[in-house]
């Protein structure tokens, strides 16, 4: 492999069913991932998903991931799938040492925790051979986009060790007000507004605004009712491509079930 300097990703894992269902624009754009997004194939992958929360930064090490199917009344099929990606000490180091460099506390280690949905749903599509080591790296629900945002920035020289560095989560995510058999494909216009809003804050660089929109916009309850989890991945991903400095990307774009923003976004550093 040559010296590649990966760019950071915000990728939906979606309702899970994206893994299964066809007619979702979304599984087209994450199988084709290698053909038309990334066809360098990273060393290692760390992915920071709104599905673990700890009170201090946490990455799990193990030789082989379990498969976490923490979803409920989905089709039988879908708790039959694996991901048995491999895990990374290695990675895992280079992870810590980074974090502590910037001030962090040396990283709780959890030996036993596998990948939950938001890590393996959207790898087993980019990635269906799981032979490319991965570890998950906790978030801090308790504190702001801001505290996120720059926990990103500690890890963005892990892009050069051939790191390609994962948030996962959605920029609208109301499981209260889906519509399941949305059949027109309508979207909720307060999913709209706040989807737009931050894809135009996204590309013109307003990242603090982004950091604040939870606090912020007048759509922020609307969107993340059950907590920032599936927005905070997305500051993390800007901040490791360099926070200030990057330049963002919208790769695909659609909506799922009236309410879920399956915006994909690209970060790469204009340095």
């Amino acid at each position: 492999m040559g010296k590649e300097v990966f760019d950071t990703f915000f990728l939906i894992h979606g309702a899970p069913l994206v893994l299964i269902d066809d007619t979702l624009p979304a599984r087209t754009f994450l199988k084709s991932w290698r053909e038309k997004i990334l066809p360098e194939k990273p060393k290692y992958i760390l992915v920071v998903s709104g599905h673990w929360e700890t009170n201090e930064p946490s990455i799990n090490v193990v030789d082989r991931h379990e498969t976490i199917h923490d979803f409920e009344d989905f089709p039988p099929e879908m708790y039959e799938l694996q991901y048995p990606a491999p895990g990374s000490k290695e990675l895992a180091t280079m992870v810590n040492d980074v974090l502590v460099a910037a001030g962090y506390k040396p990283l709780h280690v959890d030996t036993k925790r596998g990948l939950d949905h938001g890590a393996w749903v959207p790898l087993m599509q980019m990635y269906p051979e799981a032979d490319v080591p991965v570890c998950q790296l906790s978030i801090q629900s308790h504190e702001n986009g801001t505290y996120h945002f720059n926990l990103g920035k500690a890890l963005a020289p892990l892009r050069e060790q051939g790191v390609l560095i994962v948030g996962t989560g959605s920029v609208t995510h109301n499981m209260e007000s889906l519509i399941v058999n949305n059949v027109g494909g309508t979207v909720a216009p307060w999913a709209l507004e706040f989807d737009n809003w931050v894809k135009d804050a996204l590309l013109k660089g307003r990242y603090d605004e982004v950091n604040e929109a939870l606090e912020k916009h007048p759509y922020a309850k609307m969107a993340h009712p059950d907590g920032p989890v599936h927005f905070y991945p997305l500051l993390a991903a800007i901040g490791a491509a360099g926070g200030e400095k990057a330049k963002a990307e919208l790769i695909h774009h659609s909506f799922s079930r009236h309410t879920i923003s399956y915006a994909n976004y690209r970060f790469r550093s204009t340095e």
